[in-house]
């Protein structure tokens, strides 16, 4: 019941500080605007902590951040090697191979009606197909090293990202375009000069999308064949070994590598798009 008590204390102190911070003079200003969230993660660390100590849980069950933290520390070059196998060569790799391959083809099918009708159902259709089904293929047609998660990231992320710039590139009025031709603009000049650019907004959700799709595919397809690092083979070995401190410890890289990529796209897209409604 202390435990409980203690955890509930720290919960409501939090909940006040935030609540406190959100309403003050300063809320709009960039500092309480990320020491808001930090206080929210610190103080559910903090509740996870008491709890799992107070209350005795086992580290297969639960274990506590301290023991995951000190497992992070003590295990920084394995977490190392594994970020480098499943985030930069599988997932990175895969993601810019996906990217570049859905512009080409949304640029193909933009200039015919029959390639949109007929790519964006297919694109749906293969969207929709299960990764356990679709890695072990490809670990089968290239190996079990980081090539594989790499095509696997690529056919993840292609779809989400062609699907929006298809779309974005659609997103001009006939006004605009009657503009362009006035100034016997072509297809190309009206392209990167109109098109393009009004298809921002969307590529970027579709890349930010993407983000995510690209950081899960490539650690479940380690799970179906990897050489002896990778995060989705520590993830698995450790669970056999119940060494849940290291899982954990590869979800905190996994979550840290996730939230860095996604906010490096979305920074990009502040700059890039600063001069669209929604970035104002």
């Amino acid at each position: 019941m202390t435990a409980w008590i203690i955890a509930l204390a720290i919960g409501a102190l939090g909940w006040w500080i935030n609540a406190r911070l959100a309403h003050g003079a300063s809320s709009d200003s960039r500092t309480v605007s990320l020491a808001i969230p930090v206080i929210f993660g610190v103080t559910i660390i903090a509740m996870w902590q008491v709890l799992v100590t107070m209350l005795d849980v086992s580290a297969v069950i639960l274990p506590a951040p301290s023991a995951i933290a000190s497992r992070f520390v003590n295990s920084i070059p394995i977490l190392f090697a594994d970020f480098v196998q499943t985030i930069i060569k599988g997932a990175l790799t895969g993601f810019i191979i996906g990217m570049v391959a859905a512009f080409v083809v949304a640029v193909i099918a933009d200039r015919s009606p029959f390639l949109t009708k007929g790519i964006l159902p297919v694109g749906s259709f293969m969207a929709a197909l299960p990764i356990v089904g679709t890695a072990p293929i490809f670990v089968k047609w290239y190996g079990s090293d980081w090539e594989s998660k790499a095509a696997v990231v690529a056919v993840m992320v292609f779809f989400p990202i062609l699907v929006n710039t298809v779309a974005g590139l659609r997103d001009t009025t006939a006004m605009q375009r009657d503009l362009m031709r006035t100034y016997a603009a072509d297809y190309w000049t009206t392209l990167f000069k109109l098109r393009l650019p009004a298809a921002l907004p969307f590529i970027f959700n579709g890349l930010k999308i993407a983000t995510t799709l690209a950081l899960i595919g490539a650690i479940v397809a380690e799970f179906f064949g990897s050489p002896t690092v990778g995060m989705g083979f520590r993830i698995s070995t450790s669970v056999g070994q119940l060494a849940m401190d290291m899982v954990w410890a590869e979800i905190v890289v996994a979550a840290l590598a996730g939230s860095s990529f996604y906010g490096a796209i979305a920074l990009l897209e502040k700059r890039v798009t600063f001069w669209h409604p929604s970035q104002r």
